[in-house]
C-alpha cells in the first residue's frame, strides 16, 4: 500500500459523496472522485466514468489502482426503480460487480466499503420484497459478499438509515427544507404536503455516517454488514415540528388519504458501536443545518 492511501469514491458528486470527499481529504487520503458529470472540488482528483460500462470501469481501476474503495454510486430512488427497473439493477448491482471484478484482477488487497440500504429485503422471504430498488440493493450486497467469500477480498457492507444534514438529496428532510425556504422567500404556497404524518423513520446525519465509513475502513470485518443509524425513530410529524421551530413562516401541513406501506427494518447498532462509532450530531442540528444550506443555496 502506498504511503498516502489512495481512496476511490464513486458517486462523489452526490449528497454523501461530497461530504465523503471533504472528510477523507481532511483525514489524509489521496481522494479520486468518480462521477458521471463534471464535479468541482479542488482538493480531489476527478474521473468521469459510467460505472455501468465494464470497459470504462476497467480503465478507471487500472489508472487509479486504489488502496480503498468507497462505493456510493447508484440509483437511489424507489419511484425511478418502478419506471425503469433494469437501469436500477445495472446502476446498483452490475456496477458493483464490474468494480469488484476489476479490483480482483488489479488489486485484490483493496479494502472496499459497499453502501447498501435499509430497504434491502430478506432473500429467504420473498414476501418482504416491496419494489425493484430493494431488489437491486439486495443483489448488490449479495454480489459483494460473494466476491469476498469466493475470492477472499476484503469487502465490508454498510447499511445506513435515512440520511439528513446539509446538502441536496432526495430525502424527505431535504424536500421539507427546500420547500420551507421557498415559503420564506414567498416562492411557494405555505403548505407542506406529506403522505403519512405518523410514519416513523430513523434519521442519522450524513457527517456521522461518513465518519462511520472511515472506521469501517480501519476496523470493519470482511463480509459483515454494519447498520449505521441513530437508533431512534422519529415520526414525520415530529420532524415537521422541529422545522417549524427554526422558521418564522407559519405553514399548514396537508396529508393525503393514501397511506403508503412503511417498511420497518430491524436496526442493530451493536457491531458498529463495538468499533467505537457513535452518532454525535443531534437531530435538531441536522435539521437546522439542512435549512441553512438551502437558505444559502437558494
Amino acid at each position: 500500500m502506498s504511503q498516502i492511501p489512495k481512496l476511490l469514491i464513486t458517486g462523489a458528486s452526490g449528497f454523501t459523496g461530497q461530504h465523503a470527499c471533504n472528510h477523507f481529504v481532511n483525514a489524509g487520503y489521496a481522494v479520486t472522485a468518480v462521477t458521471r458529470k463534471n464535479f468541482v472540488n479542488g482538493q480531489v482528483q476527478t474521473e468521469i466514468c459510467d460505472l455501468t460500462n465494464k470497459e470504462n470501469v476497467g480503465k478507471l481501476i487500472k489508472k487509479v489502482k486504489p488502496d480503498y474503495l468507497l462505493h456510493l454510486a447508484g440509483q437511489n430512488h424507489v419511484g425511478t426503480s418502478w419506471i425503469d427497473p433494469v437501469s436500477s439493477l445495472e446502476a446498483n448491482a452490475m456496477s458493483t460487480l464490474y468494480l469488484l471484478e476489476e479490483l480482483r484482477q488489479e488489486n485484490p488487497d483493496c479494502k472496499v466499503v459497499i453502501v447498501g440500504s435499509a430497504l434491502q429485503f430478506d432473500p429467504q422471504n420473498i414476501s418482504t420484497l416491496t419494489h425493484p430498488y430493494s431488489l437491486s440493493k439486495t443483489l448488490q450486497v449479495l454480489i459483494a459478499q460473494s466476491w469476498g467469500v469466493l475470492y477472499n477480498m476484503n469487502i465490508v457492507i454498510a447499511k445506513p438509515s435515512n440520511l439528513i444534514g446539509p446538502g441536496i438529496s432526495n430525502g424527505v428532510c431535504s424536500i421539507f427544507a427546500k420547500k420551507i425556504v421557498d415559503m420564506e422567500e414567498n416562492n411557494a404556497e405555505k403548505v407542506l404536503e406529506v403522505n403519512n404524518l405518523q410514519a416513523k423513520r430513523d434519521f442519522v446525519d450524513v457527517r456521522d455516517v461518513v465518519n462511520a465509513y472511515e472506521i469501517l475502513f480501519d476496523q470493519g470485518k470482511s463480509g459483515e454488514i454494519y447498520d449505521v443509524a441513530s437508533g431512534k425513530h422519529n415520526s414525520l410529524a415530529n420532524i415537521i415540528n422541529h422545522f417549524k421551530s427554526f422558521t418564522n413562516v407559519e405553514f399548514k401541513t396537508k396529508t393525503n388519504n393514501t397511506l403508503l406501506r412503511e417498511l420497518h427494518t430491524d436496526i442493530n447498532l451493536e457491531k458498529i458501536k463495538k468499533l467505537g462509532w457513535e452518532p454525535i450530531i443531534d437531530l435538531e442540528k441536522s435539521i437546522l443545518d439542512n435549512l441553512n444550506f438551502y437558505r444559502k443555496y437558494n
